[in-house]
């Protein structure tokens, strides 16, 4: 049966592994909100209620492997809890999937029951830690209509972004509104740890593909130091700042924010979060090599087995080209034509690019050409193109030397220049071949 909705769903995960759209909030279904009426709870009194942060760990999704954050309103005499969620989309919303690819995330603050919502994650072998927040009977009931505010039709929507406003820093925002601004008054200059890069890298550190893959389409904005406020955009180090932090409430008396830490569930067999992240490009340096190697046997291969060794060399140039020419040709969209503006000003585009499939093409027709002239012009065509690539990812390294160029991409440099530098130069006894068959004819 055909079914429109799981085929959207299919085609958004794909759109956001391809994308890197939505990788730093996990997305819930729209759930109705029911038994939550918000105008029946605005008369009940401040003192009922007990403000919670849950912080919730990352998931199996590559969209959910930086965690997520919610904050949970309890009842103190009925016993209910409403789980608030600023990390909602919907499939259904007008232009979803234009919107998704572009950048301009539209996402939602949702209600629903808490007690629902932490089974899920439960469910989904994740990590939840749930801390209870000391507060005046007063600011309580300021945070409890602020949230009943913002899942109004009117208010719940926003443009989301994955360093500067998504889940964790709506929070944050709340419970700086709650200790009347001295949570950023602390923290807003307060040097971080990391730089955005460097946050993002401990949480993909397990999966060598997408550690690979966001940093290449990451620019060197992110590359610069934090605050430790810039730094919350994860909610674990939201979790790990309110844990201690206290602050001077109205009447003047000194309190801790938090008054209970509670730990509902622990993943069991899940990748750590790294406190430190891991130097990357050694890795990629390996794979590089062994590239340039394998290509250096295909090529000498052609001397012993003329046609092996042709298809061999020519078809890894043309899996090559294929592969970094989707890489290049997603980079120079996100770069150029989105609002995903972690991806500019990076120097990868001047040699990761769609030029890639010059290389695809050429290498394909120089595995299957019959003809010998052709062959021989496919191989000025391949070395002028490594020849770029090699002079280019060259470039990307001498530009550091000078201020304003920091981006941290190594992991990038490591991979293409060994085997771009091989392929400058490979193919020489060929040549030498060819100018010796014509000179033999010229006598």
């Amino acid at each position: 049966m055909f079914q429109p909705l799981k085929i959207m769903k299919i085609a958004t995960a794909v759109l956001a592994l391809i994308a890197g759209a939505s990788i730093f909030c996990t997305q819930q279904p729209l759930f109705a909100q029911d038994s939550l009426d918000a105008s029946r709870r605005d008369d009940m009194p401040a003192d009922r209620f007990v403000i919670k942060i849950a912080v919730l760990g990352p998931g199996d999704e590559v969209f959910f492997w930086w965690g997520h954050l919610a904050l949970i309103i309890e009842d103190g005499v009925t016993g209910a809890q409403t789980f608030y969620d600023w990390g909602v989309f919907s499939f259904e919303s007008e232009d979803f999937f234009k919107n998704f690819a572009f950048g301009r995330l539209i996402y939602l603050c949702v209600a629903s029951p808490a007690k629902r919502s932490l089974d899920r994650y439960v469910q989904t072998n994740r990590d939840i830690v749930v801390y209870t927040l000391n507060l005046s009977p007063e600011t309580k009931e300021e945070i409890r209509r602020f949230a009943e505010s913002n899942i109004r039709p009117e208010n719940r929507s926003y443009y989301y972004h994955h360093f500067k406003d998504n889940c964790a820093t709506r929070i944050r925002d709340i419970l700086d509104m709650a200790v009347d601004g001295q949570f950023k008054a602390a923290f807003g200059d307060a040097p971080g740890r990391y730089t955005l890069r460097q946050h993002v890298r401990r949480h993909t550190w397990f999966s060598p593909f997408f550690d690979w893959f966001l940093n290449v389409l990451m620019g060197q904005d992110i590359d610069v130091p934090l605050a430790v406020w810039q730094e919350m955009f994860l909610p674990a180090e939201i979790g790990s700042r309110i844990a201690d932090f206290t602050y001077v409430d109205k009447d003047g008396a000194t309190r801790k924010l938090v008054s209970s830490v509670e730990t509902l569930n622990k993943a069991v067999n899940r990748p750590p979060v790294l406190d430190k992240p891991r130097r990357q490009w050694i890795r990629e340096l390996i794979l590089g090599v062994f590239i340039a190697l394998s290509l250096v046997f295909f090529d000498t291969l052609q001397k012993t087995k003329p046609r092996l060794g042709r298809c061999l060399w020519g078809l890894s140039q043309s899996v090559l080209g294929l592969f970094f020419g989707v890489v290049g040709l997603i980079l120079f969209f996100m770069t150029f034509f989105t609002n995903h503006d972690y991806t500019y000003h990076n120097a990868n585009i001047i040699y990761v690019n769609p030029l890639w499939f010059i290389a695809a093409v050429s290498g394909a027709i120089y595995a299957f050409a019959k003809s010998e002239k052709r062959r021989y012009i496919m191989l000025h065509i391949l070395r002028a193109f490594w020849t770029y690539v090699f002079l280019g990812g060259v470039l990307t390294m001498v530009i550091k030397l000078f201020p304003g160029f920091y981006q941290q991409n190594q992991v990038t440099q490591a991979l293409v220049t060994p085997f771009a530098f091989v392929l400058s130069f490979a193919g020489d006894w060929i040549k030498r071949a060819k100018r010796t068959k014509c000179a033999k004819r010229g006598g």
